[in-house]
């Protein structure tokens, strides 16, 4: 079972659930709620359309989502400032 390890790389703005660091771990189907740390359904909404594709190794470079075949870069749709209060936050993907 291939395992999908997503770290928020990076935040701009403010982010009511992430501060940084923090991973979602997912399994298979299954989101392993032991490995990982918090999930947002914010960003939940942007990751699930592609977290299937890169788990069944789809090049992350052919959906437009890195420069780099190994790792995805997937953006939160809160847009933050001057639009919400919030921030946006980037996810790199990788396979483990």
């Amino acid at each position: 079972m291939d395992k999908l390890v997503i770290r928020v790389k990076e935040i701009k703005g403010r982010c009511a659930v992430f501060k940084g660091g923090e991973k979602i771990v997912v399994e298979g189907a299954e989101v392993n709620l032991r490995e990982m740390d918090k999930i947002c359904i914010h960003a939940l909404a942007s990751l699930l359309h592609y977290l299937v594709a890169l788990r069944e190794g789809v090049n992350p470079v052919g959906l437009g989502l890195s420069r780099e075949e190994e790792k995805a870069y997937i953006q939160c749709l809160d847009p933050g400032e001057p639009y919400t209060n919030g921030g946006t936050v980037v996810f790199e993907v990788s396979r483990e």
